[in-house]
Formats: C-alpha cells, sequence, structure tokens
C-alpha cells in the first residue's frame, strides 16, 4: 500500500445525495482506505468516486490528512453555524468513504487527534462508522464524547462469514467486531451494527441472537438501494455478485433484505432500521412486506 502525507484544504463536508438528511456533515481523516483488499472493500461503495481513487485501485493507497485536526478546529465555528441554521443542528458522519480505525492509525494518529478535538469543540451528534474492531481500543476517549454530544457507533459486520469464496477475508474477525461492540455498549455507548452491505448469512437466527446481546439496534442495507446508483449497477460491476449467487443467490435480491430484516425484528423489536432510513436512526416497528 503507497501512503502519501498530505496538507486538506478542508475537512468538513457539507452533505448532500445520500447522507444529506443523515447528518449535516461528513468528515475523513484519510483518502482511500487501508480496508480496501479486504472484504469489506470488495463492495465498498466509496471505490465507484473517481475523484477519490484518480484511477489508483481501491486499498492500494491512503492519502493521510496531516492537518485533519487543526482543519476542524479553524473551521468548527462556521460549519457549525451554517448546519444550525440549515439543518437545525451540526451533526457529523464519521467517515462516509473511508475506514478511520486502520491499522495505520495507531502510529499515524489522524483519527485520534480528530477526537480530541472534538472533545475541545463538540457537534450536536457524531456517528462513527467503521469497520474494525480498533475503535474498540478508543473506548476511553468515546465514553468522555459521549458526555458532551449526541453519540452512535456505527460498526459494521455484514455477515456471520470471516470469509466468502474467492475473496479476501475481513480485516477484523466477526468474533472480535463483536467484542468491540460489546466493549463499548458496556461503556454506555449507543452501538449499531450495520449489515451493509447485507451478505449472505448462514444462520441468521443465531447471528442476531448474538448481536442483540452487544448492540442496541441494527441497520440492514442492501447493495441495490445502498451503492448510489439505479438498481444496484455500480455493485453488479464487481467480483461481489458472482460469489453472493454461488453462496445463496436469493440474497441478490431485495426479499432478501426484507426476510434477513424480519429476522431481526425478533431480536431487535422497534430496533431495526433499513437502509438510509437506518443511518439517519429511525427503526421500523414492526414486520416488513416484501418486494415484489
Amino acid at each position: 500500500m503507497i501512503i502519501q502525507f498530505k496538507q486538506a484544504v478542508s475537512i468538513l463536508t457539507r452533505t448532500s445525495g445520500y447522507l444529506e438528511n443523515v447528518c449535516s456533515h461528513s468528515l475523513q481523516p484519510f483518502t482511500g482506505c487501508a480496508l480496501g483488499g479486504s472484504l469489506c472493500g470488495v463492495g465498498c461503495y466509496a471505490q465507484h468516486q473517481q475523484f477519490l481513487t484518480a484511477g489508483r485501485k481501491w486499498g492500494s493507497f491512503l492519502d493521510v490528512k496531516q492537518n485533519a485536526a487543526e482543519l476542524y478546529l479553524k473551521s468548527f465555528e462556521r460549519e457549525q453555524a451554517w448546519a444550525r441554521k440549515n439543518r437545525g443542528r451540526m451533526s457529523i458522519f464519521f467517515s462516509s468513504s473511508t475506514e478511520p480505525f486502520p491499522p495505520q492509525e495507531r502510529r499515524l494518529g489522524v483519527t485520534g487527534a480528530i477526537l480530541e478535538a472534538m472533545l475541545a469543540q463538540s457537534p450536536d451528534e457524531l456517528i462513527i462508522q467503521t469497520h474494525s474492531h480498533l475503535v474498540g481500543e478508543y473506548r476511553d476517549i468515546l465514553a468522555r464524547m459521549q458526555q458532551k454530544m449526541q453519540l452512535r457507533i456505527h460498526l459494521s459486520i455484514e455477515t456471520d462469514a470471516d470469509r466468502l469464496p474467492g475473496l479476501s477475508g475481513n480485516f477484523s474477525s466477526v468474533q472480535k467486531r463483536m467484542d468491540a461492540a460489546k466493549g463499548m455498549k458496556q461503556s454506555g455507548m449507543k452501538v449499531v451494527i450495520t449489515v451493509a452491505p447485507l451478505l449472505p448469512i448462514k444462520d441468521p437466527d443465531r447471528f442476531f441472537n448474538q448481536l442483540a446481546k452487544v448492540a442496541d439496534a441494527v441497520v440492514i442495507d442492501h447493495f441495490i438501494e445502498g451503492d448510489g446508483s439505479r438498481n444496484g449497477s455500480r455493485t453488479l460491476r464487481t467480483a461481489l455478485p458472482e460469489v453472493i449467487r454461488q453462496v445463496n443467490p436469493n440474497a441478490l435480491n431485495l426479499n432478501y433484505r426484507d426476510t434477513i430484516a424480519n429476522i431481526a425484528l425478533k431480536y431487535f423489536p422497534g430496533n431495526v432500521g433499513i437502509g438510509i432510513n437506518g443511518f439517519a436512526g429511525f427503526y421500523n416497528h414492526g414486520k416488513l412486506t416484501e418486494h415484489q
């Protein structure tokens, strides 16, 4: 992986499109993703954003925004005023197109510095989105942060398997991510498991029964409605659909999402989110009707 250190021009991006109704801003400590070569990278929606990749293979590069925390503090008051005027509150999605807790973060300290900056200048809401069990190493500072803002930890666990045939495994095992979720929940944080994008689940009842012990809610998101393209065409161009077809062809359509969500409701009554509504913190309270 090629790692480059850069001075960013801005760090708080006013949201539009998919995230506009979820939060006022998104924040990316890196460009590219250190986990892009693992299982989650195969179906990662961010890889289709050419302005991010600039022709580079997803998972082969990581641009480090060295001055991210400094930029956050410098722009905070202006962006807070804009958010409260135009969106009602300042809500930050951290991060939508990169992994904020890659293994390199232990020596880079970029995400850690941003979290410290947020303690000094706090948004109204912070949504942390990660595929990494390493978020658990930040439990102490996150526990302090939740005293100053509304905090949700979104930890992705897309399936109950650590690998799918012919694809790379996950950086974080399912068990490691569940352990991280458990630790944060025990510290009083709201933990949401994002099953996104939904992959074939071998034993859904066992899976959601386990998740119910370590999380407060789940979000189910299928690539057909979630990858930002018509009928999931972006994901259909990747290797993921053919692998899904080999494991469980039913998982390629939205009926599978709704079937899985209805199973999840047994273990998370009133706390199952679907797609973008789930990421925004809105959850279903009754059984879903399957798509035709």
